[in-house]
């Protein structure tokens, strides 16, 4: 079966952008094909930082032939109905139609259409250039003459040449022909922009993967990463030293090469006096080097790796001293910042306490906005350090230290090593605080107070570290539900998904009991009279329900079932994210065992009923107590006593958080529940007994919703 080769060849394209981009690029081309019922065996599609490339294996030759049969009016409709079918249908007359009889809307006329297919090669012709017109790039352009005019080709970077090829392997393939604005396709394309900058003729998949390679361009972005890896640890090996390894990095790196080749540079040992973390993140940041180890002591190496894009004939010497003289210029900043940074602050010696009280001054003195409506940054930290007091206590945190580390935990965003590095902000203020003597869990707070920033990254366990991160986060989500600047859609500027999804890492993973209500309520009220802002009376509710899809993400992520997590939430508004955690583990427990699935099964089947009588009597008519006096059969008899018992129980379980006790005892339900619905007609022919025994359904109903909604358990 024939095979497609696309390349879209252009400038060079950021290297945050590529993969999705290839994703997107296979996604557009297969789902255009699906839809066109051409289905195929297999696509893979790739990225350099000069091109995308995909490659779909066993599509067919031709569309397949298209058959719909469309229904028309009833037979005898009105002449102008029956012309609109014709027409719709592309019928000359009626006798071209069949007459199928509904029984209940009597006969009326069906059209067969048929459409023979197309073939692929046309298909492609106008699928293709749709798709590079509309591609979702974040950032796009337009360029030369034809940027002037309205609709004019848009790319994320100047785009110089399509390929597209179409064939077997067998055979010659054959090329799609189309024009985008003057671009024309063919089956030429470049390859390494030094080592091989001229023109490669190339017809299928295989053929044009291995001229890449004569040409000095690797074209999976996993086999460069791979090639990147392992050269790396083997020049790191050799000179006695281990990889610091990054992930991200190394991505990022695999995306501005297209033949890579790894080289080792050195900066001055006496660098090594900055703290680690700096020197790692002035390397990655600004040369997209990876940073030595020495495997001994643990200490980092004043050797560093980096990634070139060309063979050099001096092998790489120039390109190491080129890089080699940034780095050092960057690593001398960094020094000067760092000593800088050890001084008393010009203007604020007379500030008592220490140096980062005096940076917490001039923080304060430069009036630093956070937000127009929410205040200033040093009026912020007031109300991080007042929610962290109240939250200490519930985390088990010293409260005088956490009022401690909130107070000092944005001081170093005026210092001068974060302000040329922002990106270790929170470290720093650590490191100084370990200078001037802090507490070991103030200084520790300092840095972790943005932790977690994502669903991979490390969690807090200190007790005041994680009060002084839950009072961070929860006055960010709580300032601006105040002012209604809350998520839509796909936006969310001020990364609140992330903030509320830190609460419920730092909630559950440290097995807290917060009860976010009276949290949230109090939090509104200091942020609305501190501001004069009236927030709207439903927000604290509303910012619950934030929680709780967060959550949802949270343990749907953690292989949780999502209809359990519903059937949880849906029996209350539940504020304490671990109770509602323990609560769908151990429903999930009870369903696992028969004695769950067959209550379930109960509660469904009396559900059922309940839901149908409802209708006839009324919304809550079988809510009343049950008359044991009208108890007649030892099956009802036996479920009310069992349901008088369990309902206790659960009550009781529930009060002492005990959900596995709570799940047990209803378990317990099953055998009266069975034994109910084998022996007792419900819908008794007496209206007293009838509605006495929907009742008794009504408490199974009610029994199980103290701990969920059964309702909403699927099976």
């Amino acid at each position: 079966m024939p095979d497609l080769l696309l390349e879209l060849f252009s400038e060079e394209i950021p290297a945050r952008m590529q993969r999705k981009a290839a994703e997107d690029l296979k996604s557009l081309v297969t789902h255009a094909l699906v839809e066109r019922g051409c289905v195929y065996e297999g696509a893979k599609a790739y990225a350099t930082p000069r091109r995308l490339a995909l490659h779909i294996a066993g599509l067919p030759a031709r569309q397949p032939d298209q058959r719909e049969e469309k229904k028309g009016p009833r037979v005898g409709a009105p002449d102008g109905a029956i012309q609109g079918f014709l027409k719709s249908a592309g019928l000359s007359d009626l006798s071209q139609a069949t007459i199928v009889n509904d029984p209940k809307k009597g006969d009326f006329y069906v059209a067969v259409v048929e459409t023979a297919g197309r073939a692929v090669p046309e298909l492609l012709a106008e699928i293709v250039p749709a798709i590079i017109r509309q591609f979702p790039w974040p950032k796009s352009m337009r360029w030369g003459k034809a940027s002037q005019h309205a609709g004019a080709l848009r790319w994320v970077r100047p785009l110089q040449s399509v390929i597209c090829t179409f064939g077997p392997e067998t055979e010659a393939v054959e090329v799609i022909h189309f024009d985008i604005d003057g671009l024309v396709s063919g089956d030429t394309t470049r390859g390494h922009r030094f080592h091989a900058p001229d023109t490669i003729q190339v017809r299928r998949f295989d053929d044009y993967v291995a001229s890449l390679e004569r040409a000095k361009v690797v074209l999976d972005t996993d086999r460069r990463k791979d090639i990147i890896l392992h050269d790396a640890k083997n020049l790191a090996f050799a000179r006695g030293l281990e990889l610091v390894e990054d992930e991200g990095l190394l991505e990022e790196v695999a995306g501005l090469v297209e033949w890579p080749v790894v080289l080792m540079g050195s900066f001055d040992p006496g660098f090594l006096v900055i703290p680690p973390e700096v020197v790692r993140a002035t390397i990655r940041a600004n040369q997209k080097c990876f940073v030595l180890r020495d495997p001994k002591s643990g200490n980092l190496s004043n050797h560093f790796l980096l990634t070139a894009n060309i063979e050099a004939t001096d092998g790489g010497k120039q390109v190491i001293a080129g890089n080699e003289r940034v780095v050092r210029a960057r690593l001398s900043d960094a020094r000067h910042f760092w000593e800088l940074d050890q001084k008393p602050l010009p203007g604020f010696e007379h500030v008592e306490g220490t140096l980062l009280d005096q940076r917490l001054a001039k923080l304060r003195a430069l009036n630093i906005v956070f937000h127009e409506k929410l205040g200033t940054q040093g009026q912020r930290i007031d109300r991080i350090v007042a929610l962290a007091a109240e939250l200490a206590p519930v985390v088990g945190a010293d409260t005088a230290q956490a009022k401690r580390a909130a107070h000092l935990c944005k001081a170093d965003l005026v210092t001068e090593m974060v302000g040329e590095f922002p990106e270790v902000q929170g470290l720093m203020g650590r490191r100084y605080a370990e200078m001037q003597g802090e507490a070991p869990s103030v200084a520790a707070a300092i840095e972790d107070h943005y932790k977690p920033q994502g669903p991979s990254d490390r969690v807090p366990h200190d007790a005041v570290a994680v009060a002084v991160a839950l009072a961070d986060k929860l006055d960010t989500l709580v300032g601006f539900w105040a002012i209604d600047e809350k998520p839509t859609g796909s936006k969310d500027p001020y990364a609140l998904r992330r903030a509320a999804l830190g609460v419920v890492r730092l909630v559950l993973e440290n097995k807290l009991n917060l009860g976010l209500t009276a949290c949230l309520s109090g939090h509104f009220g200091v942020i609305g009279q501190a501001r004069s802002i009236a927030p709207d009376a439903g927000a604290s509710g509303d910012l619950l329900s934030f929680f709780h899809d967060r959550l949802k993400v949270y343990l749907r992520d953690s292989g949780a079932r999502h209809d359990l997590i519903d059937a949880v939430l849906a029996s209350g508004q539940l504020d304490d994210l671990l109770m509602i955690v323990r609560r769908v583990e151990a429903l999930g427990s009870l369903l696992d065992s028969d004695d769950g699935k067959n209550l379930l099964a109960g509660y469904k089947r009396a559900a059922n009923i309940l839901r149908a009588e409802e209708k006839k009597d009324g919304e809550g008519a079988f809510a009343g107590a049950v008359d044991s006096g009208l108890l007649q059969l030892d099956q009802e008899k036996a479920l009310a006593s069992a349901l008088a018992s369990v309902t206790r129980q659960v009550s009781e379980a529930v009060k002492a958080e005990n959900f596995t006790g709570a799940m047990t005892a209803l378990a317990t339900l099953r055998p009266a529940v069975d034994a109910f619905f084998d022996g007792v007609t419900v819908n008794a022919d007496e209206a007293g007994l009838r509605i006495n025994r929907l009742r008794l359904l009504s408490q199974l109903r009610e029994a199980t919703r103290s701990v969920a909604d059964f309702g909403m358990i699927s099976g």
